[in-house]
């Protein structure tokens, strides 16, 4: 894609050391990304307090929080583009994880399976939602063997594609809402030999969570956002944004921990956390929208500690430094 000559003020642009094209960091801007954000906020709420109501908090799926600011402030972007897939897809990883964990310890067996399961889905259902992959290590890492957490989620993800179908459609003739180039709703042709690092990068987690007994150093986003950085490296915004990115997790982490400590948990905790991150987020001009998901995961922690953003500085410095090392040293060897 080549860079045009005329570039709307708006717009970011990021020199993708693939493409040398433009990587455009916010999509919408103005009165209606704010709209978007406070439907997304909103959304956050109601299944915050549904949960407080039901006495079922697995209805509040963290990643819920990524998934909704992603589709309502990109309408036409690929998760906001498969709603039955948005649906489907979390679902059968919840069902796998919650299996897992019912039948196996936290260890590097159980993880590799409930990691591996998850991206095994994903790819043969050819779906774009990869925050399924949280779904599915959410129960291992929390310890979670009920199965009424894949019917919880399939609560949220229900809602909000019903949600997202409305929302399009308002937005279906606002041509400057999204620009061409944001429209990734084509998987592309991706190598798909880069789960071979993606995977070395869970292995190393599990090494230093046994190592330094921090089980949220392998927080169950952090996967996802090494899946988009090493599968989709080309349209991923954060990609090219290693030194940030443990930065805002860290920041969003402990936004959510502060909620958690002062708000307790409900509609108005929940909502104060996904603020936090989106204000983290504006600040960085850096659209990463599982990091949302780190600031609301305290909000299901039975009894979260100020080590939990310690936790996951650790694990995004880790996933930040193996990128790195992959984009430097690795990536002509997994690129057929």
């Amino acid at each position: 894609m080549a860079i045009r000559s005329r570039t709307p003020p708006d717009l970011e642009l990021v020199d993708s050391p693939e493409t040398k094209a433009p990587i455009h960091l916010g999509e919408l801007r103005g009165t209606r990304r704010i709209a978007a954000e406070v439907i997304a906020l909103a959304y956050i709420a109601i299944i915050a307090e549904v949960a407080i109501a039901s006495g079922a908090f697995y209805i509040l799926f963290p990643e819920l929080a990524a998934l909704s600011h992603d589709i309502f402030t990109r309408p036409r972007g690929s998760w906001a583009s498969a709603p039955v897939l948005l649906v489907i897809t979390p679902v059968l990883t919840a069902v796998l994880g919650t299996l897992v964990t019912r039948s196996l310890p936290y260890d590097y067996v159980s993880v590799m399976l409930t990691v591996s399961g998850s991206l095994g889905i994903i790819l043969a259902l050819r779906s774009p939602i990869a925050p399924a992959i949280s779904a599915g290590l959410l129960p291992l890492t929390l310890g979670v063997r009920s199965l009424w957490y894949p019917a919880g989620i399939v609560f949220g993800t229900t809602l909000l594609a019903l949600l997202s179908f409305f929302w399009k459609q308002m937005n279906v003739d606002q041509n400057s809402i999204v620009s061409s180039e944001d429209e990734d709703t084509s998987p592309g042709a991706e190598s798909y030999w880069r789960l071979i690092p993606l995977l070395a990068l869970v292995l190393a987690a599990v090494f230093v969570v046994k190592l330094t007994n921090l089980r949220f150093v392998l927080f169950p986003p952090l996967v996802v956002i090494g899946f988009e950085m090493f599968i989709h490296t080309k349209r991923c915004p954060w990609a090219t944004r290693t030194l940030s990115l443990p930065v805002v997790c860290t920041l969003t982490a402990a936004g959510g921990l502060f909620c958690r400590w002062y708000l307790d948990v409900g509609a108005l905790a929940s909502l104060s956390s996904m603020a936090w991150g989106i204000l983290i987020l504006r600040a960085f001009d850096l659209h990463v929208p599982p990091a949302l998901a780190v600031a609301l995961l305290p909000q299901v922690i039975e009894s979260p500690t100020a080590l939990y953003p310690v936790a996951v500085g650790i694990g995004t410095s880790l996933l930040s430094g193996s990128f790195v090392l992959y984009s430097r040293v690795l990536r002509p060897y997994f690129e057929y």
